[in-house]
């Protein structure tokens, strides 16, 4: 058992008989009144995001998460493929836990698996990825009275919005949690 004022990003729980994973942790004391512990926590089963509070003193049982290496081969009609960075074992993981970043992976690309009792729950990919455009339209002069931007087309077949200044064929960071352009890659 672990005290919910331990919660951190990252840290997994177990809170009747579900598992998970928080993402964010926000402590709060009002006057006289005992503290309360907000997580914004993600079901590691189901995906769902959903926010919990928890008394100061309260406690939740401890998932003795596991973080594992792979990386990323391909997906067909089984589910996506991956292998063991270690042992080079390969190994398919169900198509609902990859859902929400289906979308960014690319082949060959490193990446960690969690795994609760050695069965796969969660895939963490890097919070910022770089995509190669393969096509965007042009830009007009003049045409800026705010932050002009445009679409653009990246490799894995994602839309983005980038300022009017990137051309095709350039690489461009791309924030994995909100799907957003961020900077041109280095």
């Amino acid at each position: 058992m672990i005290s919910v004022t331990e919660l951190r990003a990252g840290t997994a729980f177990e809170d009747k008989g579900q598992y998970f994973l928080v993402l964010s942790y926000e402590h709060s004391k009002i006057a006289r009144g005992s503290g309360n512990v907000k997580v914004r926590v993600r079901n590691l089963e189901t995906g769902t995001t959903i926010e919990k509070t928890f008394n100061t003193g309260a406690k939740v049982a401890d998932a003795n998460l596991t973080r594992k290496k792979a990386q990323y081969l391909y997906n067909d009609s089984i589910g996506f493929h991956f292998m063991d960075s270690v042992s080079f074992d390969q190994f398919s993981v169900d198509r609902k836990l990859v859902a929400d970043v289906a979308k960014y992976l690319k082949e060959s690309m490193d990446l960690t698996l969690l795994s609760v009792n050695e069965k796969a729950v969660a895939v963490e990919i890097p919070k910022i990825m770089e995509y190669k455009i393969i096509q965007t339209g042009g830009s007009a002069r003049g045409n800026t009275a705010g932050s002009a931007q445009k679409d653009a087309v990246l490799e894995n077949n994602l839309t983005v919005k980038v300022p009017l200044f990137i051309k095709n064929g350039e690489i461009i960071g791309v924030d994995t949690r909100t799907g957003n352009y961020v900077e041109r890659a280095k």
